[in-house]
């Protein structure tokens, strides 16, 4: 009998979502999401549940992201399957941060992408020693999406600028400092947290058994991270990193240059103008274009192919340059999509 995708469990008031994909670290489909929803949305008119509990099978994390596999096949053959997707995906992200009651999230182990999205927003996350947290997507071609900008617009200074063009991967103590994530605890205080869940408050339950976080390493680089990416273009961040004399700032532009250059400067117009954004939904709106546009580019079915399919890791990007890359070929991903617009309620 074939394991399910997602686990819901009830016990002691506490809804348990599992996601139950381990040899894939959890990635997220679109049958999952359309098992999640529905679900969420019994439980929060549920009297007997006080709280929901987002985990993930398996030891390696919480969710590695979307199913880029399919998103891939699905891109080159011209289908409707991701768009879908990413609706409904879109629309569980704006519920989860709306959500009524509370949510916690457990972002353990590597949590990137679409897992960002199903627990990022949650209004309690708790991150461990074992948490590797990142938007990866501009290293296949892709923007960081599912409420993503929203979150790195709003991280403090620039960090949320650096880690979307270099696909970072954030600790639990650089995923607090970025507003990522709450609470620290020790992955070895999991399961007792879990049981106290069901036998008291959720703010008891922390307080008994999360600790201080370790020092943050990314928000001790605010001094060259927000001289460089405070610049307007991308080619002006790259040309300050540089010339910077923090050895991490010259790392930082190496890593940038091996990145989609339109996705580059797509990225860093959507992160400004969800900075710019009153409400995650109306930045969800914008990323729903900007990801149907990138489903139709050269450069995500390209993305993906060089560094998940065949693993060659020598994506051909194109335009191959930033200098190549126009002010048309930005803006053709941010065009209004009239009737299939995602038209999330932004009040």
């Amino acid at each position: 009998m074939t394991e399910p995708q997602v686990m819901f469990d009830e016990r002691g008031g506490v809804g348990r979502i599992t996601l139950n994909r381990p040899k894939a670290i959890n990635a997220l489909n679109h049958a999952m999401v359309r098992e999640i929803a529905p679900q969420l949305d019994a439980w929060a008119a549920d009297e007997s549940i006080d709280t929901v509990l987002l985990v993930g099978a398996g030891e390696r994390g919480l969710c590695a992201g979307g199913d880029i596999v399919s998103i891939y096949h699905d891109a080159k053959d011209g289908g409707t399957g991701t768009k879908d997707f990413w609706r409904e995906e879109y629309i569980l992200n704006a519920a989860i941060a709306r959500f009524s009651k509370p949510y916690v999230a457990i972002m353990d182990g590597v949590v990137m992408g679409g897992g960002v999205g199903l627990s990022a927003h949650a209004n309690t996350r708790i991150v461990t020693e074992r948490s590797k947290i990142a938007m990866p997507e501009v290293g296949i071609g892709f923007i960081p999406d599912v409420g993503g900008t929203y979150l790195l617009a709003r991280a403090p200074g620039e960090l949320g600028t650096h880690l979307a063009l270099t696909t970072a991967r954030m600790d639990a103590a650089d995923a607090i400092a970025a507003g990522f994530a709450d609470h620290f605890m020790p992955s070895e205080n999991l399961e007792k947290f879990y049981q106290a869940l069901e036998s008291g408050s959720v703010s008891d339950a922390l307080s008994e058994f999360t600790e201080p976080a370790p020092e943050s390493t990314l928000a001790g680089a605010r001094a060259w991270i927000d001289e460089a990416y405070s610049a307007d273009t991308v080619e002006e961040i790259l040309d300050r990193l540089r010339r910077s004399a923090a050895p991490e700032a010259q790392k930082a532009a190496g890593d940038i240059e091996s990145k989609s250059p339109v996705a580059l400067k797509v990225t860093l117009k959507s992160l400004r103008s969800a900075a710019q954004a009153s409400s995650l939904e109306q930045v969800l709106n914008e990323e729903y274009r900007v990801s149907l546009a990138s489903l139709s580019s050269h450069d995500l079915v390209e993305g993906i192919r060089a560094q998940v399919v065949e693993k060659d890791r020598n994506p051909a990007w194109s335009p191959a340059t930033l200098a190549d890359v126009t002010q048309d070929d930005v803006d053709r991903y941010f065009e209004p999509l009239g009737d299939a617009e995602l038209k999330l309620e932004t009040a």
